[in-house]
């Protein structure tokens, strides 16, 4: 079930990569924009479909569902004459992250099922996301495209080399990372075969979010310097306050990650494709779980 569940939302994610289908989606709201509400009203349903497969659907959950993803939409009906990014699109972005950061959704969920539906939900917010500011808002500077320049698979390695060096020596010397060791003897398919789903699962979601939207609205509005990468790489890191390993708020982990959040911002900057940092986000985290 769990394996159906992420094929349905990778599926969905990964078609709007198609160009065409893009446009002729933004074609297709621009003329009858009313047709955005069928997106929340999809992804909800497939959401309690979830939760029905694993015995968890109930009213409570399916209300909070409805109102996670109608009340963005609703929020970017309202200001659907305003060329984005307005003021308003940084609360929409508020109410499609905090309610999955904060977990909104766990005490109407049974625990055995947590993580299933906790999946199937951020599969509906960053499949929302896109509908709302790829095709209906027609936020520019997002990059969701394949990569189709060299820099694109450049960019990651250049950065990966000067970061990861920075990464272990200051993980180790707060405490974070253990000791570094090998891995027991495994084939670079089985690397291959982790480096692909935690780009799939993590990466890529996680810079659809930080970078193609909180760090490309704010550069929008606030203007593209450093400070300003600077403090989307802050927002990046706070976001990891309530992750483990170790006790919360784990200060270590928003250190280190605000530092690999610049990284990603610069990577994301320098590159045609969003895929560009999402590779290097990628292969960060599979060294960490590899080598760590």
């Amino acid at each position: 079930m769990q394996i159906l569940i992420a094929a349905i939302f990778l599926a969905l994610i990964l078609a709007l990569l198609c160009l065409r289908l893009q446009d002729a989606l933004r074609k297709l709201l621009a003329a009858r924009p009313a047709l955005l509400f069928l997106a929340p009203a999809i992804l909800s349903g497939l959401f309690c479909g979830a939760a029905a497969a694993v015995g968890a659907l109930t009213l409570p959950l399916a209300a909070l569902i409805l109102v996670y993803t109608f009340l963005p939409s609703v929020c970017a009906w309202t200001i659907r004459h305003h060329p984005a990014p307005a003021w308003a699109d940084f609360g929409i972005i508020l109410l499609l992250w905090l309610p999955l950061e904060l977990s909104v959704g766990g005490p109407f969920v049974p625990r055995p099922v947590q993580g299933i539906l906790h999946m199937a939900a951020y599969g509906v917010s960053v499949t929302l996301g896109l509908v709302l500011f790829l095709l209906f808002r027609r936020l520019d500077g997002i990059k969701y495209r394949l990569p189709a320049h060299w820099r694109d698979f450049v960019n990651p390695l250049i950065a990966f080399a000067a970061l990861a060096p920075v990464l272990m020596l200051l993980g180790r010397a707060l405490g974070f990372l253990v000791p570094i060791h090998l891995p027991a003897p495994r084939s670079a398919l089985a690397f291959a075969g982790q480096f692909l789903l935690i780009l799939a699962a993590t990466a890529l979601p996680e810079e659809i979010l930080f970078r193609g939207l909180i760090q490309n609205s704010l550069m929008r509005k606030l203007g593209a310097r450093e400070t300003t990468l600077l403090f989307a790489s802050f927002i990046f890191g706070a976001a990891h306050l309530n992750n483990g390993p170790g006790p919360l708020p784990n200060w270590r982990y928003m250190i280190l990650a605000t530092i690999a959040g610049y990284a990603y911002g610069k990577v994301f900057e320098k590159s045609s494709s969003i895929f560009a940092s999402a590779f290097l986000h990628a292969l960060v985290d599979s060294v960490k779980h590899w080598f760590f």
